[in-house]
């Protein structure tokens, strides 16, 4: 007996079941309920409607951008998705056409699902053992779609999965997401969300990364290269040496643009003769990636990270607003001043080689405002450490390394700096309290070397010199930086009170030492504190003095000067009376008296050898050449700490206000020296001037009578 006939059925059992679940598939599209009530899914079919209106307006991740002040500049980008969403009216019909050829042919004549390519597929499938797909443009974009909008592991999963009951969910939806969008809506959406390799996600990072254009000049060979990207960017990808895959898949692309019309025979076969011609780009990604002649300004970029992190408009914490960051599309316009950053950068490295192991960082803020115009320091904001010397500090282990000339530490403000100690520029937070207390300028006492303190315990602090002795008020006192005066000062209006008020005005006890100093039940005792021995950083001491250059109103630190939704909105955040206010406007609220933050001003001037408008400065003063540097009124703070471990200084104008510093970051114990004190009062007085060459000079406004006494 002959084995043909049971050979033949046998044959025909492959293309019976192909045909019977072609027709069941088939049907499903037609008639989905259907086929979602058959896998008992009334539940599915409900979860399958919501999911089809969420995808109605669903948005994929989109890459945000910062832009140096002009709003034009690009100076980085955050992504986990390279992608900017762009307009179909933005593309290049070439695109278009070379994605329908490569993906979905019958695209513009079916309703999200193609019965016919269903069937082709699942008897082709049947005969070869292999796994031809047949998902629809629309069905494509559907499954991106839900994986990018997935929260959870679990539903990242079930977006992906290779399952039968995937794939009618996504045809369910395929189906109905076209009753709701139209064809151009799903096009555009499509080519914004598919993958192209080399993390270009979307066709504008495809036509930058690979060509270096704008996806609206893509020429039909370029289309088609990217459009054959798709299916498996890594085996097609042209970046190869071997471009030998990438181009077959290419003139595949080209043959069936010309089989649908959208080329001419001779237009594809012209195109399938060139080679693939790349001109890679790689675009920017995070605070390490600004361009070189920015260097600097990767310093305001890591702050501004750390700002972002910590503003409850981006989300619930910190890690979920470093996630919005990366995928909301954002267009963050930052504050710095371009003058003023240049002028900053230029005083610093002029003062301290970016080889020296003593950082000198300055921080520039303005006054009615908070936005931070300059921050700069001697060091290069780069990742690779490999040339940097061993760290200076003699309990760190051989292989750690310094923070120079190379770093992306946090040394002007921001994460986990603790900061350096300030020194007699935390003078201002006693006299400020006092005169808001309702002292006068004039409260004067006979300050002797050494001052024993019967409120601070017997603590004995003394004098720098012999020649601060003698009567003092708040203009001389401030101007010679007298120990004694400003203990006694602080006796009599509360240590506690200066600890709240540096509070208000911005200052945070980042190590358990100061935490516990300034705690509700200790910080009455604190009477170290008029001397600064708190950290601080140049970014919290300069927007504290800047609130005081603002008649006392302070404004939180902020970096940018607008933040942009990726629908062009200005981003907002809900205020606890329930109103939108945006991200970007300063938040300042009054903190001492109009009176009392022009007094200080007043006796402020005189450490700066200005001439105060109502007192006498009594002689001499610790930073006497800043005045003549700047040329205009100005008023600030000198602080050194012992054995001038680090140096400073705070100086405002009524436009600016700006703290720098010196110190080693590694080792807080290798002394600076009295020869470096000097470069911080240079750093400031010389950015200020620089910075402010060319505007109209204003005048500080005069105290009072009743608080001058």
């Amino acid at each position: 007996m002959s084995n043909r006939p049971l050979a033949a059925a046998g044959r025909l059992v492959p293309l019976l079941r192909a045909g019977l679940i072609a027709g069941i598939v088939i049907a499903a599209a037609a008639y989905p309920l259907v086929a979602l009530t058959g896998l008992g899914a009334k539940a599915t079919a409900h979860a399958v409607d919501q999911k089809t209106r969420v995808l109605k307006t669903a948005l994929p991740a989109e890459t945000s951008y910062v832009y140096g002040p002009d709003g034009k500049t690009v100076l980085t980008m955050f992504y986990e998705e390279y992608r900017q969403y762009t307009k179909l009216s933005d593309m290049s019909p070439n695109i278009q056409q070379a994605i329908v050829a490569a993906e979905d042919s019958r695209f513009y004549q079916h309703h999200g699902v193609d019965p016919k390519g269903v069937a082709r597929a699942f008897v082709s499938n049947a005969r070869s053992g292999g796994s031809q797909g047949a998902s629809t443009l629309t069905m494509q974009y559907v499954r991106m779609a839900l994986r990018d909008s997935a929260t959870t592991p679990k539903e990242v999963q079930e977006a992906t999965q290779q399952t039968s009951l995937r794939k009618v969910k996504e045809m369910r939806m395929a189906l109905d997401l076209e009753k709701e969008i139209s064809k151009e809506e799903i096009m555009e959406r499509y080519l914004n969300s598919a993958y192209f390799g080399h993390r270009a996600y979307g066709i504008y990072a495809a036509s930058e990364i690979f060509f270096s254009k704008t996806p609206k000049d893509l020429t039909p060979v370029e289309a088609a290269t990217l459009a054959g990207l798709v299916k498996s960017p890594s085996e097609y990808d042209p970046a190869d040496s071997d471009q030998k895959e990438a181009t077959g898949r290419r003139n595949y692309v080209l043959d069936r643009m010309s089989q649908l019309g959208y080329l001419s025979p001779d237009s594809a076969a012209a195109a399938k003769s060139e080679p693939i011609r790349l001109k890679l780009t790689t675009p920017p990604h995070d605070c390490a990636a600004v361009a070189e002649k920015y260097n600097s300004w990767g310093f305001a970029c890591d702050y501004l990270k750390n700002w972002w992190s910590a503003q409850p408009a981006f989300g619930a914490n910190r890690l979920e607003r470093m996630d919005n960051l990366r995928r909301g599309g954002y267009r963050i316009v930052l504050s710095l001043d371009p003058k003023v950053q240049a002028a900053a950068e230029k005083n610093v490295g002029a003062k301290e080689a970016t080889g020296s192991p003593f950082a000198n960082g300055i921080v520039v803020s303005e006054p009615g405002t908070g936005r931070v115009k300059a921050m700069a320091v001697n060091r290069t904001y780069s990742l690779d450490l490999a040339d940097n010397p061993q760290s200076s500090n003699p309990e760190a282990g051989p292989k750690v390394k310094a923070n120079y000339p190379n770093t992306v530490a946090p040394l002007l403000g921001g994460g986990d700096l603790a900061g350096y100690q300030a020194g007699s520029t935390f003078k201002m937070f006693p006299m400020l309290a006092a005169l808001d207390s309702g002292m006068t300028l004039s409260t004067s006492f006979n300050a002797p070397y050494r001052y024993r303190s019967e409120v601070y315990d017997g603590w004995a602090p003394s004098n720098a010199s012999g020649a601060m002795t003698g009567q003092q008020t708040m203009w001389s006192g401030f101007g010679k930086s007298v120990n004694t005066y400003f203990v006694w000062l602080e006796e009599k209006v509360g240590a506690d009170r200066a600890v709240r008020l540096a509070e208000q005005l911005g200052l945070r006890w980042r190590t358990d030492v100061d935490r516990d100093h300034a705690s509700p039940d200790k910080a009455k005792k604190w009477g170290a504190f008029t001397l600064g021995v708190s950290d601080a950083t140049p970014l919290e001491m300069a927007n504290a003095y800047a609130a005081i250059a603002a008649d006392g109103r302070y404004c939180e630190a902020i970096p940018v000067q607008a933040i942009m939704n990726r629908d062009g909105t200005p981003a907002t955040y809900a205020t606890a009376g329930g109103l939108h206010r945006e991200v970007a406007k300063p938040r300042c609220r009054q903190v001492v008296s109009a009176d009392a933050a022009r007094a200080a001003t007043d006796a402020a001037r005189c450490p700066t050898g200005d001439t105060p408008a109502r007192g006498s400065c009594g002689g001499w003063s610790t930073a006497d050449s800043v005045r003549g540097t700047v040329g205009r009124p100005v008023a600030g703070k000198t602080g050194t700490t012992d054995s001038t471990r680090s140096a400073w200084f705070v100086g405002y104008t009524p436009e600016l206000a700006a703290a720098s510093f010196i110190s080693d970051p590694d080792n807080p114990f290798n002394a600076v020296g009295d020869g470096q004190s000097q470069i911080p009062i240079k750093a400031v007085s010389e950015t200020l001037r620089d910075g402010l060459k060319g505007t109209p000079t204003r005048q500080f406004t005069p105290p009072s009578d009743a608080i001058v006494g």
